[in-house]
């Protein structure tokens, strides 16, 4: 076996070298690995790779600054640490054997994925989040209130001019009567992962590990459930299913309306965000004809679409815009308004 000191390897950055050995040495005594290999470069600022030491393999996560403006993921990690030990302590995140602030150096299990079918998901992932759901309050750099700062920016992408005006027109209403009527106050706060695409989510087999904890802070619960929803859940009778194991009894109309709401909510925050932030800036003739929102749903979940790639990320927002707009044409949009506006 070729044993790799850690300041000879090309792949962690220089200025970075002196960090990793000292928590390579705080961890497991070494400043040695029997072998190291990147995974990802991500979009965070941060280095990911897997490395092995004494035969056993973990996940090493290195942020680098990339120079100009902090972007995402470069800037203070102690709330991203904080939130993944709190996670690791619970049994839903892997171990963590060392995470630095300062440094912008974590170590922790890396968790082997396996196939993860969607029914098994659907029957899982409730009481994932549940656990989730249950841990004390977490910390978190300032007050965040997620409504609102999503609610800036799908404003901004929707008078953006990207869509035909009048799609953007219906989007726009269908979203403001959403938006008005949804809660706002902190009743259903709990400390919330925020991002949980499949890829955030590994299954080994027999458990399930909720990885990158970036984007956690304490939420409104359904934030969770609705992202989660939108990869496991196809009909009424799962969403019912999907609830009932969350919160262990039939779910009332209050909060299955909730939940469908916040659904809707995630269709225009989803194509906001990507426009904004992640794909490219061009003009949409329509939203239709699209990809069926399940049937891409799934493709993400088998690995067969990559939201890296900037056409991928756009058919993904049609899709998202496009379910938004199927939606509010139904009974069910009306009733669920009327029901939250109620209150619970």
């Amino acid at each position: 076996m070729n044993f790799q000191n850690i300041h000879d390897s090309p792949l962690i950055p220089d200025d970075k070298k002196d960090a990793v050995a000292s928590a390579l040495r705080e961890s497991f005594g070494v400043s040695v690995v029997d072998e190291i290999r990147t995974l990802t470069g991500g979009l965070s600022g941060a280095l990911v790779f897997r490395i092995v030491v004494s035969g056993r393999p973990y996940l090493l996560r290195v942020i680098v600054k990339t120079g100009g403006a902090v972007g995402p993921g470069q800037g203070d990690q102690t709330n991203h640490f904080a939130c993944m030990k709190h996670a690791a302590e619970a049994g839903i995140g892997p171990r963590v054997w060392y995470a630095s602030a300062d440094d912008g150096v974590s170590i922790t299990d890396l968790i082997e994925a396996q196939p993860f079918p969607r029914t098994e998901a659907l029957a899982v992932l409730p009481l994932t989040l549940q656990r989730l759901h249950a841990l004390p309050p977490f910390p978190a750099p300032k007050a965040v209130n997620y409504l609102d700062a999503m609610d800036r920016m799908a404003r901004k992408f929707l008078a953006f001019g990207i869509l035909p005006e009048r799609e953007t027109a219906e989007l726009l209403d269908l979203y403001t009567r959403v938006a008005a009527v949804y809660p706002r106050d902190d009743s259903e706060k709990v400390p919330s992962h925020n991002d949980l695409r499949p890829e955030n989510i590994l299954f080994d087999g027999a458990r399930v590990w909720l990885v990158d904890w970036e984007a956690a802070f304490s939420n409104d619960r359904y934030l969770d459930l609705a992202v989660v929803a939108n990869f496991v859940v196809t009909n009424d009778a799962e969403e019912a299913a999907y609830l009932r194991t969350y919160f262990g009894e039939d779910a009332s109309e209050y909060r299955r309306a909730r939940l469908y709401l916040m659904r809707q909510l995630l269709h225009v925050f989803y194509p906001a965000f990507l426009f904004l932030y992640g794909g490219k800036r061009e003009s949409i003739d329509s939203i239709t004809p699209t990809p069926d929102f399940h049937d891409f749903h799934a493709r993400i979940r088998a690995g067969e679409v990559d939201l890296a790639d900037d056409d991928a990320k756009m058919e993904y927002a049609k899709a998202h815009m496009n379910e938004l707009l199927q939606n509010g044409r139904t009974a069910r949009f009306q009733e669920a308004l009327r029901i939250v506006s109620a209150g619970a």
